[in-house]
């Protein structure tokens, strides 16, 4: 299964209190559809992934996977998927893709990865606050530079900032992503949790490893 830190980092961090019903939207491999799978053994997944490689990718790791049972993936947009859905989730999460007006690749499956006409903030606030149930959460990771303007739509909406990540790769680089979540809730301000991921170009740091050590197994 093909990994990415992002993933990864979305994956461990996410959380609700008890949730029964999760919505990874745009599935990719499933990487962090099965690592909440994992950490909630009563919780059914739900996948949804547009891109069809994706789509067969994911399907073969759930299917090789011990929470098989438990992990459902669609194709489909997620436009389309929150439009006609009638389910509530109490956790929802989204690694989106996050490039506008950037040069894209000539590999169609990565651009419909990285580039967001095929899912626009717009779209993704719209469909989260349809499928969220009222005490939900809705975890998200994007680069600072796209989740500000996250942010800003999300004031214009029903939802608000509940957890803040900051991720930096060494300890003298500015953070290069930001992980959030938002809920129903009061938003609450000014509570930011920053996390390096190296000590040093070879070498991991203590926080992160401790975070991943259940999903990765050689951390």
């Amino acid at each position: 299964m093909k990994l990415s830190t992002d993933a990864v980092l979305l994956g461990a961090l996410a959380r609700q209190s008890h949730p029964e019903m999760i919505l990874d939207i745009g599935m990719g491999t499933g990487v962090i559809g099965l690592m909440l799978a994992q950490r909630y053994p009563i919780a059914r997944v739900h996948g949804v992934e547009l891109e069809r490689e994706a789509f067969s990718q994911a399907s073969e790791n759930i299917q090789e996977s011990p929470w098989k049972h438990r992990v459902a993936i669609f194709n489909d947009s997620f436009q389309h998927f929150s439009q006609n859905s009638d389910q509530k989730y109490d956790l929802i999460v989204s690694n989106p893709p996050y490039f506008s007006n950037h040069l894209k690749s000539v590999n169609p499956g990565r651009n419909v990865a990285l580039h967001n006409e095929q899912l626009s903030q717009k779209d993704l606030l719209k469909g989260v606050e349809q499928l969220l149930r009222k005490d939900g959460l809705f975890w998200l990771i994007l680069p600072p530079r796209e989740m500000n303007l996250f942010k800003e739509s999300a004031q214009r909406s029903k939802l608000r900032l509940q957890h803040r990540y900051l991720i930096r790769d060494q300890p003298h680089h500015n953070p290069h992503r930001e992980i959030c979540s938002y809920g129903m809730d009061t938003e609450i301000a000014d509570l930011v949790v920053e996390i390096t991921l190296k000590e040093d170009p070879k070498r991991h740091s203590q926080a992160y490893s401790e975070l991943v050590k259940d999903f990765l197994l050689h951390h």
